[in-house]
């Protein structure tokens, strides 16, 4: 017998809408032909230039191995450069990249904006927090 009531589970609920937000931001950013860790990928390094591969696939959720593919479709696409070499390289957002990224994080914000459309301003600032505080306290990164 299961533990877990759907109807009333946080998990379930979170995890509804995290799945319904992933297929929304694939359809609006398909046609940009670009994916979802490409979206975020060059969202993170545009805020944060020169991390590492290592920085990016922990930053992004993915593995070090998906992190190559990722990058070698967006260094073939000319929208990420990679300086140096080795354990020493640093990924940048191109001027093509950022064009690409402005559009998508156009799309992006429309989905988001749709998703939260019936909640007010404070219900919005409420649930930001409490994601917030279950990932650390999931992450084990929680401030006392």
């Amino acid at each position: 017998m299961s533990q877990v009531d759907v109807d009333t589970s946080i998990g379930y609920a979170l995890k509804r809408a995290t799945s319904a937000l992933r297929s929304a931001m694939d359809d609006c950013l398909r046609d940009l032909d670009i994916t979802v860790s490409q979206y975020s990928s060059l969202e993170l390094l545009a805020q944060k230039p020169g991390l590492s591969n290592a920085e990016l696939a922990r930053a992004v959720f993915v593995s070090r191995q998906a992190t190559h593919q990722l990058l070698a479709g967006l260094t073939r696409d000319g929208l990420v450069e990679i300086e140096g070499a080795g354990r020493d390289q640093r990924l940048h957002v191109t001027t093509r990249g950022m064009e690409r990224l402005g559009q998508a994080s156009a799309a992006v914000a429309s989905v988001e904006q749709v998703m939260i459309a019936s909640l007010s301003t404070q219900e919005r600032e409420v649930l930001h927090r409490n994601l917030v505080a279950c990932a650390e306290a999931l992450d084990g990164n929680q401030q006392s």
